[in-house]
C-alpha cells in the first residue's frame, strides 16, 4: 500500500540532498563558499537589507556573516552602502551584473523547473507553491528551535 506521506518526506529529502550538490558545484564554480551562496541568494532576493537582518535570514553568527560579507565584497559580488535614512547603519546590496553570472550556472536547472512546471495548472502550482513555503517555513522554525536548545 502506497504511504504518499513517506514519499513526500523522502522526496524532501533527496531534493534537500540534490540542490545541496548543485549548489557545491555553482558555488566551486564562482568561487563561493556554501554559506556565502546561500547569502548572496538572500541578499539577491531581499536587499539591500541590514547586516542583523541579514544574518538572522541566514542563521549565521553576526561574527560568522562579517566573514561572509568580506569575501563577497573583496570578490566584487556585494558593496557595503550607508543607508540613507540612518547614516550610521550599513545596507548590502547584490551587484546586478555579477548577479547574471549566478543564474547562468542556474539556467539548466531553471529551465528544467520551468518544464516541469508546465505539466501543472494554475490550481495544481498554487498548492505546490504552498506546500514549499510551508515546508520552508517548518524548516526555518525548526532551525531556530534547534539553535535555541543549544543555547
Amino acid at each position: 500500500m502506497r504511504d504518499g506521506r513517506r514519499e513526500v518526506r523522502e522526496g524532501l529529502r533527496e531534493l534537500g540532498v540534490q540542490l545541496a550538490q548543485l549548489n557545491r558545484r555553482v558555488g566551486g564554480r564562482l568561487g563561493l563558499r556554501d554559506a556565502d551562496l546561500d547569502c548572496l541568494d538572500l541578499i539577491s532576493r531581499i536587499g539591500p537589507v541590514g547586516a542583523s537582518h541579514l544574518a538572522k535570514a541566514a542563521g549565521l553568527h553576526p561574527a560568522t556573516l562579517t566573514g561572509v560579507l568580506d569575501r563577497l565584497e573583496r570578490a566584487g559580488w556585494i558593496v557595503r552602502e550607508r543607508d540613507t535614512e540612518d547614516r550610521r547603519a550599513v545596507r548590502i546590496r547584490a551587484l546586478p551584473d555579477r548577479g547574471k553570472e549566478v543564474l547562468a550556472q542556474f539556467a539548466g536547472m531553471n529551465g528544467a523547473v520551468q518544464e516541469i512546471c508546465s505539466r501543472y495548472d494554475e490550481a495544481q502550482l498554487s498548492v505546490i507553491a504552498d506546500f514549499l513555503t510551508r515546508v520552508a517555513e517548518a524548516g526555518r522554525v525548526e532551525g531556530l528551535a534547534l539553535e535555541e536548545r543549544n543555547q
